[in-house]
């Protein structure tokens, strides 16, 4: 006969987190502990990548129904690995918006029957809001702090006074850095996803040979635009087919990191002046500089981003680069520190919202039709 496995002791709470707002099916279990390095109870990705490859971005029917496949069984594993049934866990958290609609709703929904099967409450989480905090979840991260968030679709800079307290410095006018990084990868035939692909062929190549936009540099303000780079970059693979009758490696690799260079330079512009604004509200003490979302996980740009915060006298901070892309972790972090802030909460009424934005009260630059502010 099997004896039973001796059940760990956490520090509580412990938060379920689930995540199917895009192309990764997440689910994770976080604690309260006061060690960073033992937060994290299990945490289990399922990736979409081969699903969505032949597209050359994410295809949302797909998507969905990646997600209503394997979720259950993700999370069957996740609980066999933290050696934890449902009703051991204090919370279910999930994404609520921003994301992919179809996919929300299976996230929500299974973490809702799970929330209500087990007797515990449901908490909603907006998916920006976990990539905010992830590094308060690695790490002793302090509020307030500037969080520049780069993904897929948002590019922002916020000022972060607490738990659900964001006021926006600024953000994309147009099209996000991540939505960028992968359209230039289709566009020069690297391949999904285009974030690594665009950062590994840059490394090859040289960054001066195409004279490539910087738009919105040097004007007032903390906002961004790509739309104006997309298009350069185009006419600068179309010049060189044009030339060669193909578009040869070097090429590809040059644009590449033209392209990643001209992001670079705006990133560090913007930057400047919302940690000037920043400033103006908290002074001049030593603040964190938070950096979050996929685009966080680029390395280059990663450097650049330190060297700005070193010479203004912010202290760097990312999340690991396993926890900048997608994750239940983040998810589930978030949902315990709603949790610990308001131990009534339930929020089985809320419903899944394709748009959410972090900064509720600014006024929206982009997408303020029927669906909300997307930004």
């Amino acid at each position: 006969m099997t004896e039973p496995r001796q059940k760990i002791a956490f520090t509580r709470p412990l938060v379920l987190g689930i995540e199917t707002s895009c192309d990764e099916t997440a689910a994770a279990i976080v604690s309260a502990d006061a060690d960073p390095a033992k937060r994290l109870v299990a945490h289990r990705v399922l990736s979409q990548i081969e699903d969505h490859a032949d597209y050359g971005g994410v295809v949302p029917e797909i998507a969905a129904r990646h997600h209503i496949s394997h979720l259950d069984r993700l999370l069957a594993a996740l609980m066999e690995d933290a050696g934890l049934s449902f009703d051991d866990i204090d919370a279910v958290a999930a994404t609520t918006g921003p994301g992919l609609v179809g996919g929300l709703m299976v996230g929500v929904m299974t973490a809702k029957a799970i929330a209500m099967a087990a007797g515990k409450p449901f908490i909603s989480v907006n998916h920006l809001e976990g990539h905010a905090l992830t590094v308060r979840l690695t790490g002793e991260v302090e509020f307030p702090f500037l969080l520049v968030l780069m993904s897929g679709g948002h590019c922002q800079i916020l000022d972060v006074t607490g738990i659900g307290q964001y006021r926006r410095l600024g953000t994309t006018i147009d099209d996000a850095a991540g939505e960028a990084f992968d359209k230039t990868a289709k566009l020069l035939g690297l391949g999904y996803p285009g974030g690594p692909a665009v950062e590994a062929a840059a490394l090859e190549g040289d960054a001066d040979r195409f004279d490539l936009p910087r738009p919105l540099l040097g004007k007032p303000g903390a906002d961004f635009s790509f739309s104006g780079l997309k298009t350069a970059v185009r006419r600068a693979a179309e010049a060189c087919v044009a030339k060669h009758g193909i578009l040869l490696k070097q090429d590809r690799a040059d644009i590449c990191a033209g392209f990643q260079k001209a992001i670079g330079d705006c990133l560090v512009d913007r930057l400047r002046h919302a940690i000037a604004d920043f400033r103006e509200v908290h002074g001049d003490g030593t603040f964190p500089l938070v950096v979050a979302g996929g685009v966080a996980a680029n390395k280059a740009l990663r450097t650049r981003l330190t060297a700005v915060a070193e010479e203004t006298g912010m202290v760097f901070h990312a999340p690991p680069m396993a926890l900048c892309t997608d994750n239940g972790a983040m998810i589930a972090w978030a949902g315990l520190e709603r949790f610990i802030a308001e131990p009534d909460i339930d929020d089985r009424d809320v419903s899944p919202r394709p748009r959410w934005p972090l900064d509720s009260d600014a006024e929206p630059l982009v997408g303020a039709g029927r669906k909300g502010a997307k930004a």
